[in-house]
């Protein structure tokens, strides 16, 4: 099985596993791929990020920011060094905003309205939170961003 990210026409984002890049090719063209979100059918690959490593040490010492990122592949062509550059880059930039940051895993929602509401101190925080969760947030004024690199949870790094 392949999952990729997926986008519509309205910029709405979602994964969608397909037996083969065929297999995407054959369903896109019949018109079988639809948003979940807004059910447009205009339906393409997202740009995929690479995956990144979080506790290996690259040539030049930094801790987690993946050397791989220079031959991942984007939509089943090779991808550009200048692409490849950016995201390893932005990976090496997210970690380090990080860095200060607490790990709060599936209560990201719970914490961040706890902060925000006075029950506890502020400090930076990252975890999980549902779509759902974060509209949420939103729509009570509390501030959240996705972070731009997926990042594993501190209990499943090896």
């Amino acid at each position: 099985m392949i999952v990729y990210d997926l986008s519509c026409d309205n910029a709405h984002s979602f994964e969608g596993w397909f037996g083969s890049s065929d297999d995407f090719a054959s369903q896109q063209d019949r018109g079988l791929l639809s948003c979940p979100v807004c059910g447009s059918d205009r339906v393409t690959k997202a740009p995929m990020a690479p995956a990144i490593g979080t506790k290996d040490r690259s040539p030049s010492g930094e801790a987690g920011v993946d050397t791989a990122a220079e031959t991942e592949t984007l939509s089943n062509k090779p991808m550009p060094a200048e692409v490849a550059a950016a995201l390893k880059a932005l990976a090496k930039a997210q970690a380090k905003a990080l860095e200060k940051s607490e790990w709060v895993g599936g209560k990201f929602a719970e914490t961040a309205r706890s902060m925000h509401y006075g029950e506890r101190d502020e400090k930076p925080i990252h975890g999980q939170a549902t779509r759902e969760e974060a509209l949420g947030l939103y729509e009570e004024g509390i501030g959240v961003s996705p972070l731009l690199v997926p990042l594993a949870p501190p209990d499943e790094l090896n």
